[in-house]
């Protein structure tokens, strides 16, 4: 079970900023507020929920759809997407079946997924709206991912960057991988790396 973003490609050099300006002029237009507001609110909200849409949707009845639609713009993706070189062939290394658990649109997964090359080796994409708008670290929306792909979590193992995430994800019984430059190791992780490169190096002992 992987995330997509800074997991399987590296979001945080151009796609991560280009949709953390497109939320902020959304909350900026629809929320009447100024850039250091919206700017603060948009993480406030990020950090509370794991996605700034639910603040929004909780607390301003802002329609999922239209914000999604509105701040997922990409004309330039596929000069925006860094793709790690090996990543398909160590992919392809891994056994078991392969599924995507992610925040963001479906739209816009599969987009990355076809740029990257690897979109044939993942039997489904669980987004935002599969989850009804309750993204990862929410319990509810793993829940939902389970039973969609008819999965037991003990028989999972997540591939995360967002520790909350992987916290949910050992909680429920799966095995967890933390991916990150400085990946760390609390009592949840059960193994972190740097890169998705080295994930057959520890499947092993998965």
């Amino acid at each position: 079970m992987f995330d997509l973003d800074d997991t399987l490609h590296n979001a945080s050099a151009h796609i991560f900023p280009h949709l953390n300006r497109s939320m902020t002029e959304y909350l900026m237009e629809h929320l009447a507020m100024e850039q250091t507001e919206a700017d603060d609110l948009r993480r406030h909200y990020w950090h509370i929920y794991g996605a700034t849409l639910k603040g929004l949707m909780r607390h301003h009845g802002t329609n999922p759809h239209h914000f999604l639609h509105h701040t997922h713009q990409f004309p330039d993706l596929q000069n925006m997407i860094i793709r790690a070189r090996g990543l398909r062939s160590i992919l392809r290394q891994l056994k078991g079946r392969k599924v995507i658990f992610t925040n963001a649109p479906v739209i816009y997964a599969e987009a990355v997924l076809k740029l990257l090359r690897i979109r044939d080796l993942f039997d489904g994409v669980f987004s935002i709206e599969s989850s009804r708008f309750n993204p990862k670290p929410s319990l509810i929306g793993f829940m939902r991912m389970l039973r969609y792909f008819r999965l037991r979590a003990d028989d999972c193992v997540m591939v995360e960057d967002t520790l909350s995430a992987l916290q949910t994800a050992k909680r429920l019984g799966m095995k967890t991988v933390h991916i990150h430059p400085r990946a760390k190791q609390p009592p949840y992780v059960d193994a972190c790396i740097r890169s998705v490169l080295a994930l057959p190096r520890i499947a092993v002992a998965l």
